[in-house]
């Protein structure tokens, strides 16, 4: 199979709306219907509920222990959420942020997520942040594990990552495939 990969000169929101249309031409293309997203405050959750109606649409909230930084979403905006459909997912992030971190931050040293993590981030934040979400949600039991899922995430707001992913549980994490790269930004620190 030869397929592209469409790289974005820079990470942003800016990305957002042409990464939905190449998202669900291959998502098509697949016969995938399951999506996860990230999403701060719904909007990006939103902007998936459009390109995909009427697929197994599962958003992936920041863990409520950034409520402090206003990163969390509002009951108001996971009920508006909810009403349309998507599931609405907020957990410790599986890649770090657990008690592990906790432990790390007291005594010095990095958990094993955390470099993990770190690796991911190479690729860029909407590279790390994609692979998270589909550990949480496989974990929350809130996608197949036999299917393909696609999972969208950004740098910041909006979306500018996706890729097509065979899951797996975060304690059978070498079971993960990260299977197509559909897009992602090229100059990740631009």
């Amino acid at each position: 199979m030869e397929k592209s990969i469409l790289y974005f000169d820079r990470p942003g929101p800016e990305n957002t709306e042409r990464l939905m249309a190449l998202a669900k031409e291959r998502a098509w293309e697949l016969g995938i219907n399951d999506v996860i997203v990230a999403t701060t405050h719904g909007g990006t959750a939103l902007k998936v509920l459009e390109a995909f109606p009427g697929a197994n649409i599962v958003a992936v909230t920041i863990s409520e222990g950034y409520k402090d930084r206003g990163w969390c979403i509002t009951e108001s905006e996971r009920a508006a959420l909810i009403e349309k459909g998507i599931k609405v997912l907020t957990a410790t992030h599986a890649l770090g942020d657990g008690v592990a971190s906790a432990f790390a931050e007291k005594y010095g040293g990095k958990p094993m997520e955390e470099v993990v993590r770190d690796a991911f981030y190479r690729f860029g934040q909407g590279m790390k942040v994609c692979v998270e979400i589909v550990l949480m949600v496989a974990d929350a039991g809130l996608i197949p594990m036999d299917d393909e899922v696609m999972a969208i995430a950004g740098t910041g707001d909006g979306a500018d990552t996706c890729i097509v992913v065979k899951p797996a549980y975060p304690r059978k994490f070498f079971e993960l495939e990260i299977r197509e790269i559909v897009a992602k930004p090229r100059n990740i620190n631009a």
